[in-house]
């Protein structure tokens, strides 16, 4: 590779990405992405989210054809690691240098007033060529400094520093005269004229630590800069590796982890429970984090003391919250019922805690106080538990502590930890700004925040079913008896909708919005694994959606054997049962609204010749929802969707199926016809014989199935819905 020769030698703390046959061809917009995603894939240079980059680049004018410096900066909201050029905003540069005289001029203006706020709302008029993509707050850092290139990352490493007692002292010590230092300032329009005046006072500074927060550093030319970059980096990290305590971090260990198979058991009784608690105002996500380096900080001697102090860089507290729950739980001597009772008093105290810190610092115009629930939870011989509103946000809420644990680590090696104050804290996560950018989100789906397990989700309806639950926000268990099916569904959702943003998760808990799991419904111990890998994946349940089910084909007579009756019975009724009967206890623990949808037949009361066995256990599984119904009131809804011969992608309709339909009701068919000629066949019949004359399809029932799930039908239950298409023989009387 080219760029092999200018690779700065030996890195052991950072990957070197850089190839510069790559970026030869890229034009200056691209070779910013190009250079922000290389940053961005690695976590210990910059979080998910956080960060920023910059380049200054000659472009025509839209409307003279002048050519005019135009500041690309990565835009408010946007990922390092997966920006597009859609994701930085461009501004006229002298526009946006021209701010400072109005700020100047104006009568209030200082650190955190709302004239340095009002600066943000004059950003759109800076904007080059209509770029819809808006500024986000760090752009006067970027605008205000003069060098071509700039990065501002947040590694751990420098973070470290940062975030020591003795940051000013260490970053001469670690870095020289190339590298100076400001103090904590809230990011926005001072903290980008206090960096100017530093580099106006000491031209040839290369980059700033910013107290509490990261590193920021500069050069003419963009690949001199992501050297740079790498390089102050690696230089941080190494002071810090000939510092580490060893075994004696954090103070040594005080408690030993749980082995894999009784910390899996004791999370599984555990997180449904603790999401019902931490619930209470909006359901939470969970991400589960048990690797080595979480493990030795909660199961270390100084964890109590570092949790209680809180996180330090402004971007992991916005999802962290100020401060963690440690829970001083023994794993050695404790129990399930001894972990709760410590956890009901922790956060109890918790939400005091976040209550008195807020009316503590709030200002007259404050927004009210959000959810005081803690977002991170620390338990000795277990480990992190991260909660989020879904998937992506707790992923990117454990990975943030997982930063603030290694912060920590570097910061006590080298020197003491310090966390931002509190009122600076309070001054972050009640900006006015982010209010108002919060304000600005879209509403959530319907499903947003949501667990389902739809059993069944590899072929026909259950997969549906799993896509229509998945449009509309919902998490989704895709579970079937043929494990390649329900994986493939869960593969399909991911890729419609996302990986996420996130990086953390241990096992199963690093999923996506969709997970594929086995399962045999008439098997207790296969649906304990399937709600297992649920809970150890999201933390809970909130719908549980049978569409299992199984047909057995009469003879040619229209007979059943003793076994077909058997299995009729053994899937279509004590199938759907025990699947109920084991989230029983979960629903319970959790203490959430639920609902269970499953999927019986209008065949259930319809008398006919040649399905007995298979009418006769529809009918007891119509009557099974409205049994389960009054058993599980008033916290779960039951209730069933009842079909009529859904053909389409139906595992139920095999071709030995089809032929002894189309047998039963005499329609003209030949034996070497393919499978899809007869069930056209038999789907256009049954079209016919209903009041609508149109084929069901397993949308129709998906479809059904979410208004069953959803708030809209908030007070249904013990209802059997048919979608048959109008079968008046269906009609209850």
């Amino acid at each position: 590779m080219p760029a092999a020769a200018a690779k700065p030698a030996e890195f052991r703390h950072v990957n070197h990405l850089w190839d510069d046959e790559a970026a030869a061809h890229m034009s200056p917009v691209e070779r910013l992405v190009y250079r922000s995603n290389l940053l961005g894939s690695d976590q210990r240079i910059t979080n998910t989210g956080g960060g920023n980059t910059s380049s200054k680049a000659l472009e025509a004018d839209p409307l003279s054809g002048d050519a005019v410096d135009v500041l690309w900066v990565k835009g408010s909201g946007g990922d390092l690691r997966t920006a597009k050029a859609a994701n930085f905003s461009s501004l006229y540069l002298d526009k946006l240098l021209g701010l400072r005289e109005l700020y100047a001029a104006a009568p209030d203006n200082g650190p955190k007033t709302p004239a340095e706020d009002a600066m943000v709302g004059l950003f759109p008029h800076c904007t080059y060529n209509l770029n819809p993509r808006p500024s986000s707050i760090d752009t006067p850092l970027h605008g205000f400094l003069p060098a071509r290139h700039i990065d501002h990352m947040h590694p751990n490493s420098v973070i470290a520093v940062a975030a020591s007692r003795r940051s000013k002292e260490l970053t001469a010590e670690i870095f020289g005269d190339e590298i100076g230092w400001v103090p904590w300032l809230r990011p926005g329009f001072e903290l980008g004229l206090m960096m100017r005046r530093e580099v106006d006072a000491i031209p040839s500074l290369k980059g700033l630590v910013m107290g509490q927060h990261g590193l920021i550093n500069w050069a003419e030319d963009d690949r001199a800069c992501y050297d740079l970059t790498l390089s102050l980096i690696e230089k941080a990290a190494r002071y810090i590796e000939d510092r580490d305590k060893g075994e004696m971090t954090f103070g040594g260990p005080k408690y030993a982890p749980l082995d894999d198979e009784a910390r899996d058991a004791l999370l599984v009784g555990l997180l449904p429970w603790l999401r019902g608690r931490v619930s209470q105002h909006r359901k939470f996500i969970a991400t589960v984090q048990t690797d080595a380096n979480i493990l030795r900080f909660v199961n270390s001697n100084d964890a109590p003391r570092l949790a209680e102090l809180g996180t330090s860089c402004p971007d992991h507290f916005l999802r962290t919250k100020i401060k963690p729950l440690y829970v001083p739980w023994d794993p050695a001597s404790g129990n399930l019922a001894s972990l709760k009772a410590l956890l009901d008093g922790g956060l109890a105290q918790y939400r005091k805690d976040y209550a008195a810190y807020y009316e503590k610092c709030r200002h007259a115009n404050s927004p009210a106080m959000r959810d005081p629930n803690s977002t991170v939870i620390l338990i000795p011989g277990v480990g992190m538990i991260a909660w989020g509103k879904n998937k992506s946000e707790s992923r990117v809420t454990a990975e943030f502590y997982n930063c603030a644990v290694e912060v920590m680590r570097g910061a006590e090696a080298i020197d003491e930890y310090i966390a931002l104050p509190q009122q600076e804290a309070f001054d972050i996560e009640y900006w006015l700004l982010e209010e108002a950018k919060l304000k600005r989100m879209p509403p959530e789906k319907e499903l947003a925040r949501q667990i389902v397990v739809v059993i069944g989700a590899g072929s026909g309806i259950g997969k549906a079913m799993a896509h229509r639950f998945a449009a509309e926000g919902g998490h989704i268990v895709c579970a079937d008896m043929n494990e390649a099916a329900a994986q493939a569904t869960a593969d399909e959702l991911t890729g419609i909708y996302g990986q996420g943003i996130g990086v953390a998760g241990s096992g199963i808990s690093g999923c996506g919005p969709a997970i594929g799991v086995p399962v045999n419904i008439t098997d207790r111990d296969s649906i304990r694994e399937l709600i297992k890998s649920t809970v150890l994946a999201y933390g809970g349940i909130d719908h549980l959606v049978v569409t299992a089910g199984v047909f057995t084909p009469p003879d040619r007579t229209g007979h059943n054997t003793e076994d077909q009756w058997k299995l009729s019975f053994d899937v279509n009724v004590m199938g759907l049962y025990k699947a109920v009967d084991e989230c029983r206890s979960l629903f319970t623990e959790q203490g959430l609204p639920a609902s269970v949808v499953l999927t019986t037949s209008v065949n259930a009361v319809v008398s006919k010749k040649g399905s007995v066995a298979y009418d006769t256990s529809k009918a007891a599984a119509n009557h099974l929802v409205r049994e389960l119904a009054i058993e599980l009131a008033p916290t779960v809804r039951v209730n069933a969707v009842a079909p009529a011969t859904v053909v389409q992608g139906s595992t139920m309709f095999p071709r030995d199926r089809v032929i002894a339909s189309l047998t039963k009701y005499e329609i003209p068919f030949d034996e070497s016809d393919p499978d899809d000629v007869l069930r056209d066949k038999l789907a256009g019949f049954y079209a016919q014989r209903t009041l609508l004359k149109a084929p069901i399809t397993p949308d129709d029932q998906a479809e059904a199935a979410y208004y069953l799930i959803s708030s809209k039908a908030a007070k249904t239950t013990g209802q059997v819905i048919n979608v048959d298409g109008g079968l008046h023989e269906a009609f209850q009387r």
